[in-house]
Parts: C-alpha cells; structure tokens; sequence
C-alpha cells in the first residue's frame, strides 16, 4: 500500500488558487438605517453573499461528490476528475466497492495533514482492491487548454500565477502550458511512495494546516473538502514519526464513505458552492484583499491563494 509519504519521505500540503478580482458594476443596497447605498466595492463579503442570486450558486455533480461518514458526522468531499481522471476513476470504483468502510484515519500531524486508509506494514498484504487499478499514472499537472482558468490579481511565489478552475484552487505557467492544482487547506490528495507513479489512490491524505505548496506538482490532488473540515482538523495528533499513531486505538474509524450519486436523495447533503467565475466572486475576492469590515484600519492590497475561502452553503 502506498503512503502519502513512505515511512522515510515527507509530506506536504498548500494552498488553493482564487478569481481575478472586479467590483460588480452598479450593484447597490439601500440599509435599512436610511445610510447611503453601499456599493460593490465598499460592501463586506457577507453582504456581497447575502445579495446573491442563485445564478451565482452550483450543485456539485453526486458522481464527483464523496461523504466519507465519521462518528462525528458527515465530511463532504468533491472531487477533481479534470486534473485527475484516472486517480478519480478509481476512487469512484473503491468507494462503490466499499474499501474505506472499517478502516481508519491513522495519522495525523500537526499543521500538515490527516491522512487515512489501509494502514499496513510495508510488506504485509493489504486490504483488496477489488475492480480498481492496482497502479496509476502520476497526474500531478496538465495541459492547461481549455481550462476556464479565472486569474488571481495578486503575485504568487510558487507559480506564474494562480486563480481557480470550477472553485479548485490552481496554478498555470503559460511558458509550459500546464496547469495543476495547488496544496491548500482542505486539499485532497493521493498518498504515493518514491516512485511518481506508486499510487493507486487508496492512501488519501487531508491538508489541515499552513498550506505546503512545495508538494505541487509532486503529488497528485484529487479533490478538496466542502463541508465537515472540522471534524478532521481537531483529531488527537499522533504521537509517532510524521504524526501517525502508535496506538491503533487512537485512530478514527471510518465507517463509511461512499459516492453522492450511490446515496439515496433524501439522505444527501443539499449543498452548493459559490461558483468561481463570475463578477460576484471578483467581488468577494476584492472584498477579501481591502477588508470592508469596521474593525479593520489598514486594507492589505493583496490576498494569497489559499487565503481565499470559496464558500459553501446548503441549498435554501
């Protein structure tokens, strides 16, 4: 079984990319107070929110949408089969086939990752894989044509430059022509040993603190958490190398996680995400770089990848 990181490397997590950010043109609100209208540029990120319309709203498709069911509660996890079609596909066949259920979060470490699956000795044989693929290509990038790729405004340090793609946080260098995923909060990625293509996506791995960017492109991301960060962020950290528990007791069964599409409809999660192409993300990307709120005195001018949160509600 593959590891996010082998017993003897190491690994990291980072973070996501965000929207070029524009004001929404002519969009006003009259408060209740008699104040004047405030405009796009002026108005918090709260009330750019509460003034949207469901245009600006996305259901994730139940085919790329994983509840992985913890005692806790219910962590919603969507999948990204346009930079990892391959490492998704399989995920989507061992989750049908039921290889998480009974197994466990085995490691967690502080500010980098959970991680979670068959935890195995090296050479002792592991739970079955069933239909899935035994080996995968490393997709660790991608052509970036034909990507609806929306542009941050602000400089990066790990990339030519960064934004989103479908509310994933990316990264593109326009000289190569590639684009990939970026290591942020919530990131779901695919653990693997030495060899770039030693994964096979059954070892999955969580970020859960500062964002380790230099992991992109060194480790295929094959998805980030919607919903239920919290119940992963506050396990007991491990107490052995790299955070993984020396006692099994330690660890967090994991009793389900399954496909959307496979769940009844009653029993899904109605959640929708802020979509990330669109003049109301511009602004709340804008509304996150100059904070609006009183309490702020100074305005930053500039906002990081992975400090730009795209936001989730469920369906009204």
């Amino acid at each position: 079984m593959s590891r996010i990181v082998s017993r003897s490397a190491l690994l990291s997590a980072a973070p996501l990319l965000t929207a070029l950010a524009l004001a929404l043109p002519g969009c006003t609100t009259t408060p209740a107070s008699g104040a004047p209208a405030r405009t796009a540029e002026t108005r918090s990120t709260q009330e750019l929110l509460d003034a949207s319309t469901p245009a600006d709203w996305r259901t994730p498709d139940p085919a790329d949408t994983l509840y992985m069911e913890l005692a806790g509660g219910r962590v919603v996890i969507e999948l990204a089969a346009d930079f990892a079609p391959e490492h998704v596909a399989n995920i989507r066949t061992l989750a049908r086939e039921g290889f998480w259920d009974g197994l466990s979060v085995y490691r967690s470490q502080d500010n980098f990752v959970v991680q979670f699956g068959d935890i195995t000795e090296d050479d002792a044989p592991g739970k079955p894989i069933g239909g899935a693929k035994a080996a995968l290509p490393a997709e660790f990038d991608r052509s970036a044509a034909g990507l609806a790729f929306h542009a941050l405004p602000d400089p990066d340090g790990w990339a030519a430059q960064t934004g989103f793609v479908d509310g994933f946080p990316a990264a593109r260098d326009a000289r190569t022509g590639r684009a990939w995923l970026a290591h942020c909060y919530g990131t779901l990625g695919a653990g693997r040993d030495m060899a770039a293509d030693s994964s096979n996506g059954t070892e999955l791995y969580v970020v859960i603190g500062q964002s380790p960017r230099q992991l992109d492109r060194n480790i295929t991301i094959v998805g980030r958490v919607l919903q239920g960060m919290e119940l992963l962020s506050v396990l007991p950290r491990g107490s052995g190398p790299l955070g993984f528990y020396e006692d099994p007791a330690q660890r967090t069964p994991i009793r389900a996680i399954r496909l959307a599409s496979e769940v009844p409809a009653a029993q899904r999660t109605p959640i929708e995400v802020l979509r990330t192409d669109t003049p109301l993300f511009d602004a709340v990307v804008e509304s996150r770089r100059n904070r609006r709120d009183d309490w702020y005195l100074q305005p930053a001018g500039h906002i990081d990848l992975c400090n730009i949160g795209v936001p989730v509600r469920l369906a009204p």
